[in-house]
């Protein structure tokens, strides 16, 4: 539109005097066409060539500047060139709105998959531990074994020693019995010579003590040779028992190895199993957008249970309230048990005064007028003899009697079982209070554990982030302080977080007294401290450069490189600073070639420096 009050519209701008003029022998458009005059000045910079010189006198364009063909191809001056076979915007659009509907396609079946490899992915992962578990309790009862088996082997070599010590002292002992029986054959020889040159000598008294020494020696002869026999049985009796005991480790040493042999063939089946575990989870290593489903999926836990905290909340209250009207209900209820069970006594009481007063005045009317009640009501309840009472009084007697008889009352028949119904009533409230108090000590006790786990991360978050806070902001600063701190509460939940900087060459200070850029320089740094604890697969930095000098620049872009270094992060950044798109790797722009069609223009920074410096 040629309109100035319309959103989008075409204005003179001049002659167009110092409009550099078009290359070779190009005729200007506006020669050819007819247009308004704001249109002038764009169509003598627009030159009418032949096809096939359009691409030789393109060369020699100048900015803003197009050539054109009466075929209708086109020539730019920025090196923009379009034949006329090219297709319109229109069916780009639609080629481009066709290619959107495959590629949809494309994505929702590729999400499906996504979801199946995740679930076996999450499947082989459940494998993998139980396969790990099984591993490792196996690894475990093989250690136990081979302790145990170590131990038998010990106890196998002590018996061994022991029955070669028994064999030692076997032998010695049989030697010991040998030479004793060689002593005994000895003893008995000069026995009888000695008997025999009794008999031949005479009693003197020199040989009356060589006699006596004689039996002597004999007699310690004797002893030596009974216990010489005793150790030799109990040496034997230890040489059995020795051999059982041996017979007994070595069939358990046998179990031992087989078992031994079993553990290692199970731990083989064991180690089959994890290699295949280990292959399939590196086989679904790769599905995409894993650990974002996964954190999203956490954050999404996170919010139900604080959710379900806030109803866990509710239900307490409800549940207390519930438990107030259930005791009030309870007390309501036992004060009644109570006047009922007055009432009851009260009866029984009045029930048995009535029945004695009864049994007091038949038995009082059998002796007295040897007859029974009902005779003497016949009689009108006097002796025989006496006059009759007035009308009058007898009627208010009759009156007395039937009101003594209301004021007793009537008994109540149901009492018993009213009072079995309000016990059981009363049982029901006690078992849902009691219910209702250890749901609330449950309920009370998941509260404490969750705020307690959330101050635990939390603090041990927080102490990370400050850590990671404090170095960059010495970074971007160049020097200087700064520290997160927890205000407001000592409880880490409940608490806000307050910022507290010292640039160099100032005095501490909150983030809301620094400068535009200082807070810029602050706030970076924080985003990249939690960048740094708990990294993500991409960060938006919209315009952060814009409050800052050229030195601050170079300081925030030399830090976004030592975050890409340690980070696998992808940032996006978005700037009109030349500083700091000079230090990217890709730039993106949006440019209008022709009106109302944007096109993406990209450029390499880091393969063109490759191709400058190959050059």
């Amino acid at each position: 539109s040629s309109n100035p009050s319309a959103p989008v519209h075409w204005r003179e701008s001049g002659d167009g005097a110092a409009d550099p003029a078009l290359p070779g022998d190009a005729e200007p458009l506006a020669g050819k066409v007819r247009a308004p005059a704001a249109l002038a000045r764009r169509l003598r910079q627009i030159g009418v060539v032949a096809r096939a010189d359009g691409a030789r006198l393109a060369k020699e364009l100048r900015p803003g500047q197009r050539l054109v063909s009466r075929e209708g191809d086109l020539w730019r001056w920025d090196g923009f060139s379009a034949a006329a076979e090219a297709p319109t915007p229109a069916a780009r659009r639609l080629a481009e709105k066709n290619r959107l509907g495959d590629l949809e396609r494309d994505a929702q079946a590729a999400r499906e998959e996504a979801e199946a490899a995740r679930e076996a992915f999450d499947a082989a992962q459940a494998e993998v531990k139980r396969a790990a578990q099984a591993e490792a309790l196996a690894l475990e009862a093989a250690r136990e074994r081979r302790r145990r088996f170590d131990q038998q082997r010990d106890l196998l070599a002590a018996a061994e020693r022991r029955i070669a010590e028994s064999a030692a002292r076997r032998a010695s002992l049989a030697e010991g019995v040998g030479r004793l029986a060689a002593s005994e054959a000895e003893a008995a020889s000069a026995r009888a010579q000695a008997e025999q040159g009794l008999m031949e000598l005479r009693p003197s008294p020199d040989l009356e003590a060589a006699l006596a020494a004689a039996s002597a020696l004999v007699a310690g002869r004797r002893t030596a040779a009974a216990q010489a026999r005793a150790m030799v049985q109990t040496l034997e009796r230890e040489e059995a028992l020795r051999r059982e005991r041996r017979a007994a480790v070595t069939a358990e040493i046998g179990r031992w190895r087989e078992r031994m042999e079993r553990s290692a063939a199970s731990r083989a089946e064991a180690a089959k199993r994890r290699e295949a575990a280990e292959a399939e989870a590196k086989a679904l290593a790769n599905a995409p957008d894993t650990f974002l489903v996964r954190r999203r999926e956490l954050v999404a836990a996170i919010d139900e249970a604080k959710a379900a905290r806030a109803v866990a909340g509710d239900a307490l209250a409800r549940a207390e309230t519930a438990q107030a009207e259930a005791d009030k209900a309870a007390r309501a209820a036992l004060e009644a048990l109570s006047a009922t069970r007055e009432a009851r006594a009260a009866s029984e009481a009045r029930l048995e005064a009535a029945r004695a007063r009864l049994d007091a005045v038949t038995r009082a009317i059998a002796d007295t007028l040897e007859t029974t009640p009902s005779g003497l009501f016949a009689l009108a309840g006097l002796s025989p003899g006496n006059a009759l009472p007035p009308a009058a009084e007898t009627e208010r007697r009759l009156q007395g009697l039937k009101g003594e008889r209301e004021r007793l009352g009537a008994v109540n028949l149901r009492a018993d079982e009213e009072l079995v119904e309000v016990e059981a009533k009363r049982d029901g409230l006690t078992r849902e209070r009691d219910d209702l108090n250890e749901a609330i000590r449950r309920l009370r006790q998941a509260i404490g554990a969750l705020n307690r786990e959330g101050r635990e991360r939390l603090l041990a978050a927080f102490e990370v982030v400050n850590g990671h806070f404090k170095r960059l902001f010495g970074v971007l600063f160049g020097g200087g302080e700064a520290e997160l701190t927890l205000v407001d509460s000592d409880d880490p939940l409940e608490a806000g977080l307050e910022i507290l900087a010292r640039p160099p060459g100032k005095k501490p200070q909150t983030m809301t007294l620094l400068s535009g850029g200082e807070q810029a320089l602050t706030a970076t740094a924080l985003i990249f401290a939690v960048f740094l604890t708990n990294p993500s697969p991409i960060c938006v930095l919209d315009e952060v450069d814009a409050p800052l000098d050229d030195a601050n620049v170079e300081r925030y872009c030399d830090l976004l490189r030592d975050m890409v270094n340690q980070t696998e992060t992808r940032f996006v950044v978005i700037t009109h600073n030349p500083i700091t798109m000079a230090r990217m790797d890709r730039l993106f722009g949006v440019t209008m070639a022709e009106r109302g069609v944007s096109q993406l223009v990209s450029v390499d920074l880091e393969t063109a420096e490759r191709i400058r410096d190959a050059v």
